[in-house]
């Protein structure tokens, strides 16, 4: 069955264009044509990422995060409480007014006190910013190396000039070794990711980075197999330019450093809206789905390159709507805290500031104190990648 499976799987009706054999694509007079099994190696290969990521951001990010004045949060110990710990788990972390009254009566404490346990709770849970700068360090350094190292494999080729090059010969177009590793890192990487999600700190976004991990990962593999490989080699590069600009902003707002991360923000939103708002689907979009009706009638997995990459579209404007929205608040506000992918403790974080605030000045200070607190939030960079 399994084999009955993958003979249908793998009909060339499927991924090539008519009159095309596999054995067309078979390795000859010294060239190389890509390979479904190429792709294995990208699964050790994320492993490979993920243990050079573990001493990177211990021996690498760390320390620079300490140099920008970064430190280890120490952990607020708390009373423990059998009746709020099981409620904190099996409830909710964030009582109601009505729960915090029972709970009180329950454990014989007054309301302020149950509230400033589950606050004390919460912040056990949440990431500190020490793990914050090594994540968006590690991306930074990986979208650095990876953009660099793309400009050099692309720089001289005829197709990124002339996208008529694009499908010349297609798709009897050999592989070149530096199409082989531009592929495999980047796959490897976007694996990777994915099997660090469950570590990695949880943002609002959290599904729709699942999806866009996903869908890159099943972009790259298709095109590989279908032999898309000049296509696919400009989507990365289009897509990885802008990531450099948003992480280095994110690190530098873990800093502290406020003015550095709103410049290297707009930097960020100006690259990105060109890069996936005018250059993807005016030029990318247009050499996959325009040009190849010139050379070929259209076939499966043509529809099918196309429909992935309109998801990815459908991803770049959902991310490009929240950043428009930071960059209209920034108007008026002069900064700018990004509302697409804060982390779920970030506005406890600030709760918990306020009343720590509110315990030293007490009385009817401490409503006049909350009120203006509330009313004059800065905003400050925190989400994750638009990719």
């Amino acid at each position: 069955m399994f084999q009955t499976f993958k003979e249908w799987f793998w009909l060339e009706r499927f991924w090539l264009p008519p009159t095309i054999k596999w054995s067309d694509l078979e390795d000859h007079d010294g060239l190389i044509f890509v390979k479904p099994s190429h792709l294995y190696m990208t699964i050790p290969y994320a492993f490979v990422l993920i243990i050079i990521r573990h001493f990177f951001q211990k021996f690498i990010a760390s320390p620079l995060a300490k140099t920008f004045g970064i430190k280890e949060e120490v952990q607020k110990k708390i009373i423990p409480n059998t009746v709020l710990e099981n409620f904190f788990k099996h409830s909710t972390r964030k009582p109601s007014q009505t729960d915090i009254y029972g709970l009180a009566k329950k454990c014989n404490l007054t309301e302020r006190q149950v509230e400033r346990w589950f606050r004390s709770r919460q912040s056990q849970d949440r990431p500190c910013r020490m793990k914050k700068f090594q994540e968006a360090c590690w991306r930074f350094t990986f979208y650095l190396i990876i953009t660099i190292a793309g400009i050099a494999f692309l720089y001289d080729k005829p197709w990124v000039y002339d996208l008529w090059e694009v499908w010349n010969g297609y798709p009897r177009q050999p592989l070149l070794p530096s199409q082989y590793w531009y592929y495999i890192l980047e796959m490897s990487f976007y694996w990777s990711l994915l099997f660090s999600l469950g570590s990695d700190i949880k943002r609002k976004d959290f599904l729709a980075h699942v999806i866009h991990h996903l869908a890159a990962v099943s972009l790259m593999s298709f095109s590989w197999c279908a032999n898309y490989i000049r296509s696919g080699t400009l989507v990365m590069i289009v897509h990885d330019v802008a990531d450099i600009w948003l992480e280095s902003a994110k690190m530098f707002s873990y800093a502290g450093w406020k003015q550095t991360c709103n410049i290297l923000f707009f930097i960020f939103s100006t690259v990105f809206l060109i890069s996936r708002l005018i250059i993807f689907p005016f030029w990318i979009l247009y050499c996959t789905l325009i040009l190849p009706l010139h050379y070929l009638q259209p076939f499966f997995s043509y529809i099918f390159l196309n429909l992935q990459l309109m998801v990815l579209q459908v991803l770049n404007l959902y991310w490009s709507y929240f950043i428009l929205k930071m960059l209209k608040r920034s108007i008026f506000t002069k900064s700018i805290r990004d509302v697409r992918s804060d982390s779920e403790g970030e506005y406890e974080e600030e709760e918990e500031e306020e009343e720590e605030k509110e315990e030293a000045v007490g009385g009817k200070e401490t409503d006049r104190l909350k009120n203006s607190l509330g009313a004059n939030r800065h905003l400050i960079p925190n989400g994750q990648h638009g990719r």
